[in-house]
């Protein structure tokens, strides 16, 4: 296993400075930085083999399209799909939830039926579900978490047979929080519902296994993982799928077009309608191979022992509220927490000045903040490129942060 510097050099961004300061990242849950072997991945592709994927029969063309269906199989291996008609590519997370909801919901669900989710969605998990709820006239059904941001299992029994979709994270933004989705998913199933998992917090730092998990839709972004942005990804059930309207129309999810009628083409290409972002997906197929090369058993058990090294650093503090479970059991490297008396844009303000960079506000979550009368705080996010003595930083400029704002530090 390869050591912790080595692989902080493969990020040349945290390099940078800020203020005269090395900066320091902590905001990986929004975006990943990216590694130098996904950037000349991209640089290769556009040296070597920019054409227009599926549209030609000249060599660039040709190239291109190779590259492109090269990274379907290897997102397919991945994520432990069957096959690469099950995967769909979007320009990201939110995309591929869209695209559920419009192309199968709109089309399945009538009134009185049920879409359950959590209060713990993301907006683009969230809004979406509202949104269709009201078109169809069913009804949004939410499940609560307790008060250390958990799913209990009690509210699984929300799901019933009036239900016909389920919309879980695989891991909260804010929380932090791993939540139970085998269960989810197998409660979902015994009520007759289909299933979304949203993986965007999850696939970066845990294998996962769409197959064995059995769920009917899984959707994530490659901007979290280490790849550009303008990339997503809709994992759905072949029959399911194959059943689905196309979402988006145009050129290349077409088989024959006429005057007055048009048939489709066969999946996954009827999802995938016009020119791709393919230097975003060949950046996908790099990122793939870099964490395999670093191993999630390596990014586990990095990513654990800075997460538990920086809620025992924060605890420190009188003046600090952590936001979402405190122990390490089924969490991830997401800390949210409430800098007392000071609002969170002042403290990511302030530690800016540091070089320390975090997030602040309602993280795409304001159901989830305002159901725990928190409304709006700051989030810590760490990758394993990140180090103690970053988190050192952190916590020593957070008294900073009180003294600027004339609290004392405490």
């Amino acid at each position: 296993m390869s050591n912790l510097r080595n692989f902080r050099e493969d990020f040349p961004i945290l390099n940078e400075e800020v203020n005269g300061r090395k900066i320091i990242y902590f905001d990986s849950a929004a975006t990943s930085q990216r590694p130098n072997q996904v950037l000349e991945a991209v640089l290769k592709y556009d040296h070597e083999a920019n054409g227009n994927p599926h549209r030609g029969s000249h060599t660039l063309s040709m190239r291109a399209t190779e590259a492109f269906e090269q990274v379907r199989e290897k997102v397919r291996k991945f994520i432990g799909a069957k096959s690469t008609k099950e995967i769909i590519f979007t320009k990201n997370a939110t995309e591929a939830i869209n695209l559920v909801a419009y192309s199968y919901a709109l089309n399945n669900l009538l009134p009185g039926d049920k879409i359950v989710i959590t209060i713990a969605e993301h907006h683009a998990n969230l809004v979406t579900w509202q949104q269709i709820a009201k078109k169809t006239k069913a009804e949004l059904v939410f499940m609560y978490v307790d008060p250390s941001g958990r799913l209990p299992l009690g509210e699984l029994h929300k799901i019933d047979e009036k239900t016909k979709i389920v919309a879980c994270t695989h891991m909260s933004n804010v929380l932090g929080s791993i939540f139970p989705i085998e269960k989810v998913i197998e409660r979902g199933h015994q009520m007759g519902a289909k299933v979304l998992i949203d993986g965007a917090q999850a696939v970066a730092h845990m294998p996962v296994d769409v197959s064995e998990l059995d769920a009917d839709f899984y959707v994530f972004s490659g901007h979290k993982m280490y790849s550009l942005m303008g990339v997503g990804v809709l994992y759905g059930k072949e029959e399911i799928l194959d059943k689905m309207e196309p979402f988006l129309y145009g050129g290349d999810m077409i088989e024959y077009v006429y005057e007055e009628e048009t048939s489709f083409n066969e999946l996954p290409f009827k999802f995938e309608a016009g020119t791709q972002g393919i230097e975003s997906v060949v950046s996908l197929g790099a990122a793939i191979d870099y964490l395999e090369e670093v191993t999630f058993e390596y990014i586990h058990e990095r990513e654990m022992e800075l997460t538990a090294y920086a809620l025992s650093r924060l605890k420190e503090l009188p003046y600090i509220r952590i936001i979402g479970p405190e122990d390490m059991n089924d969490r991830g490297a997401v800390i949210s927490f409430v800098v007392e008396d000071i609002h969170p844009h002042d403290v990511s303000s302030i530690l800016d000045n540091y070089g320390v960079g975090i997030r602040a506000g309602h993280h795409c979550a304001q159901p989830l903040l305002r159901y725990l009368e928190v409304f709006t705080c700051s989030r810590a996010s760490f990758a394993f490129y990140n180090t103690k003595e970053e988190i050192d930083v952190l916590v020593d400029n957070l008294s900073e942060v009180r003294r600027w704002m004339g609290y004392g530090s405490r």
